[in-house]
């Protein structure tokens, strides 16, 4: 059963379920990074600008976002969709730090090894209190930028280039014991996987291209989001068109057979989180129709780090 908690929201990502029954989120249309009560009620936490996407909380207790400029809005069937192009007023992409008391926003990355970050886009925190990222690039009439993978400090210290370029990264995760960082790739519809050797350092068991390892390549026409992963390792993965939630088995092999899909009503399904006492509800950005609602899950959650 999908229970609503709230509507009406400008393009919704990044879920975050807390401890105190709130999910916190982003609104890319709004700019804004908010906190969604049970009751629906809708609290303006920050108001970054440009367009944050995905969040996390750090070992500091703030909210950590990927923040990707900006993008334009178009509706189309009822819905609100993201336009193709870098919008005119596009700020840069980044990394912020956001104060949840009170609101203070703080630009921690603007760039790695002198290049611009472009479209900074979802993160995850390992138990080191460093942070996985993905660029997914901007996109221009004439030209388009190669995304990456990324591992920066919490404190605005360090970042790193991992594994560069890829082709439109959007999720990123852990497994449960931090040995695999997984990434989906939004055009191409699938995800792929590193062994972790370190802080910001992969093993490449792939002789071809950025060398990960393919966990799925979905058929037909379907773009892949935001992720996160299951107490069993399963990767869920936020689904555009065939808007849904996509679940991958870990020790899965490249192919759909073992795939499961799990459909909601909305074609641009960005992103998933899991919450409750026993981790065994997910709450998913509705991006379309501007909602977040949850779902029981059949296994618990992965809890995050932090």
């Amino acid at each position: 059963m999908i229970t609503e908690i709230a509507s009406g929201l400008g393009f919704p990502e990044g879920p975050v379920w807390m401890p105190d029954g709130t999910v916190l989120c982003v609104e890319l249309q709004r700019r804004t990074v908010d906190r969604v009560h049970p009751d629906g009620r809708v609290e303006i936490i920050a108001e970054p600008g440009g367009s944050p996407n995905g969040l996390a909380i750090g070992p500091d207790g703030a909210a950590y976002v990927c923040n990707s400029g900006g993008w334009v809005f178009h509706e189309l069937m009822g819905m609100v969709v993201t336009g193709t192009f870098q919008p005119d007023d596009y700020s840069g992409g980044r990394i912020e730090r956001i104060d949840l008391a009170t609101g203070a926003v703080r630009v921690l990355y603007e760039s790695c090894k002198g290049f611009p970050l472009k479209g900074p886009n979802d993160l995850v925190f390992d138990a080191d209190g460093g942070f996985w990222f993905t660029d997914h690039g901007k996109i221009r009439p004439r030209e388009r930028d190669h995304g990456g993978l990324y591992y920066a400090k919490a404190d605005g210290s360090s970042i790193t280039e991992v594994v560069y370029p890829l082709e439109s990264p959007n999720g990123v995760g852990l497994s449960p014991d931090g040995k695999r960082v997984y990434v989906a790739e939004t055009y191409t519809g699938r995800v792929y996987w590193w062994p972790v050797e370190g802080p910001g350092r992969v093993g490449r068991p792939s002789p071809v291209g950025h060398g990960g390892s393919l966990l799925a390549g979905l058929p037909n026409l379907q773009f892949l989001d935001s992720l996160a992963v299951d107490s069993a390792g399963n990767v869920v993965v936020g689904t555009i068109i065939n808007g849904g939630l996509t679940v991958i088995p870990p020790d899965n092999d490249g192919g759909v057979e073992r795939v499961e899909h799990v459909a909601l009503p909305d074609l641009l399904v960005t992103n998933v989180c899991f919450g409750g006492p026993d981790l065994q509800t997910a709450y998913a950005t509705l991006s379309g129709t501007g909602k977040l609602v949850s779902l029981p899950w059949p296994r618990p959650g992965l809890r995050l780090a932090f």
